[in-house]
């Protein structure tokens, strides 16, 4: 059984832009339930609407309480990463279990002004020092062990002290 809400939710996910931005899921009362980024609003949220998405138990009973959809264009899929955090905390949505807590995305940072440089994983990201060269980038990680693969090679190639 469908929810009578999905037609037209559907309408509105077909309308969005294929832009990056924040989409935001609401239940009757208005309450932000969800919180989501995309580079492309349009494909990202069109695929809540899919038969096997659907069928899934989350996104199912998200769908099923959704009465509103809005959105917040952003210009890059930065901008998107950072709104979604602040305003996941802000509104702590029901279905966002992740980043309801203090907790914010991991960083790896490296120290290259330290006589011995070091590499870590931190969740405060502080401007304490030069900027990256060109070309550097600071990366964060949705999930703290994507970061893991690079700490066994980093092993193997630094002698123990």
């Amino acid at each position: 059984m469908d929810p009578p809400n999905l037609e037209s939710l559907k309408q509105k996910a077909a309308a969005l832009p294929a832009a990056p931005g924040v989409y935001l899921y609401k239940d009757a009362a208005g309450t932000v339930i969800y919180v989501g980024k995309a580079k492309a609003l349009r494909d990202r949220v069109r695929n809540y609407f899919l038969e096997e998405r659907l069928a899934e138990v989350k996104t199912g009973t998200l769908i099923s309480e959704a009465a509103e959809l809005d959105y917040i264009l952003v210009d890059n899929e930065k901008e998107a990463l950072g709104l979604e955090n602040n305003l996941i905390k802000q509104w702590q949505p029901r279905y966002n279990v992740l980043l309801r807590d203090d907790k914010t995305y991991p960083y790896i940072k490296f120290t290259a002004a330290e006589k011995h440089p070091r590499v870590y994983v931190t969740r405060r990201l502080k401007k304490d020092g030069p900027r990256p060269p060109a070309g550097a980038s600071s990366r964060n990680f949705r999930k703290a062990w994507a970061a893991a693969p690079g700490w066994s090679m980093r092993a193997r190639a630094s002698p123990s002290l």
